[in-house]
């Protein structure tokens, strides 16, 4: 039987267990030059140290307009990839794998002087109201993702996570909620999504995983369900995607008749739908912080991996306290051995 510290193989990457950091923005650039600091190299090997197989790098933008803010990750210039390389061989050297997410915020790049979208549709009143892009620049828009990965490939990352989900530019064009075009980018939602898959697929080593991250229900009125999300994820693993990271919402102001639940494991459902229907592994992900909960979702083998985020923003050291706790063998620092009695020592 699988549980969470059973190894995972996927193609070129192998992962010591199922747990992984999820993406989640920092805003600790400091020159607003989108190039990782010393915050980001302490916060991501520290996980790795920890105990996680594999920590994805948060939202990292493919220009910068879009940024959510002018304090987040780039990877539109080489100059920003040796403080990248960096936190990869340092994570590399206490046995994580290492992804990272790229992404470009649409109408929530509120830094921007315009924001850019499918539609001028601003996200609340609070946020400006972005610029539609038209038909040519998001023709040209999959080119950018695509330089962006380049850079991510020769930073030595382990896979990479497309953001599709929480309400950022490509979430904006697969929901008829914020895309209200009349070109062939409104009349079929998933198309700029593929293109952008096909454009970083082509050129990513063939062995590396492509991840999609995706909101698989709205929690708007009107917003899309499951078996919309369920027919985009089939046309982007068509373009090259290999794993779905499951997550929901983002798009705008939460109604209360589609309140999302605050009970633990309420998007686990998600990915076991997806996974079942779409025939890919899936990550799942929310109030997952429980390593019993944690571990049945693997053994029940309803996502292949879990992504633990705000208890591993409290715990740096989750996944050692999980093994403690579920009694699994996993390798512990010499350094730290003496706090984890429990567990083999290597």
């Amino acid at each position: 039987m699988i549980d969470l510290f059973t190894p995972w193989k996927f193609k070129g990457l192998e992962l010591k267990n199922r747990v992984v950091m999820p993406p989640m923005c920092q805003y600790s650039v400091e020159k607003k030059d989108g190039v990782a600091t010393d915050w980001h190299y302490v916060h991501y090997v520290s996980r790795a140290i920890g105990g996680a197989g594999l920590i994805i790098i948060e939202m990292t933008d493919i220009e910068p307009d879009g940024r959510i803010s002018d304090h987040d990750l780039g990877l539109w210039s080489d100059e920003q990839i040796p403080a990248l390389a960096r936190i990869v061989d340092a994570c590399h050297q206490y046995g994580a794998k290492v992804a990272i997410q790229i992404a470009h915020a649409g109408r929530k790049a509120q830094d921007a002087p315009t924001p850019v979208a499918p539609s001028a549709i601003a996200f609340n009143e609070q946020y400006k109201t972005p610029r539609a892009l038209t038909t040519d620049e998001v023709k040209a828009m999959p080119e950018k993702y695509a330089q962006a990965v380049k850079r991510a490939v020769k930073a030595g990352f382990d896979a990479i996570e497309l953001h599709g989900a929480h309400g950022y530019l490509i979430h904006e064009f697969q929901s008829a909620f914020t895309n209200k075009r009349d070109d062939e980018y409104g009349k079929d939602l998933s198309k700029f999504g593929t293109e952008v898959s096909q454009a970083v697929r082509s050129v990513m080593p063939a062995e590396m995983p492509l991840i999609m991250r995706i909101s698989a229900i709205e929690y708007v009125p009107g917003g899309y369900g499951l078996e919309h999300s369920i027919a985009l994820s089939k046309a982007y693993k068509e373009a090259g995607v290999d794993l779905f990271h499951i997550s929901a919402g983002g798009e705008g102001p939460i109604a209360a008749a589609g309140k999302p639940g605050t009970h633990a494991a309420y998007q686990v459902p998600f990915a076991r739908e997806i996974k079942k229907a779409v025939g890919a592994p899936v990550i799942a992900v929310g109030r997952l912080d429980d390593p019993a909960l944690a571990n049945a979702v693997v053994g029940n083998e309803e996502a292949d991996l879990v992504a633990v985020g705000r208890g591993m923003l409290r715990n740096p050291y989750w996944t050692l306290e999980a093994a403690a706790q579920l009694r699994k063998e996993t390798a512990v620092p010499q350094q730290y051995a003496f706090g984890f009695p429990e567990l083999l020592r290597h």
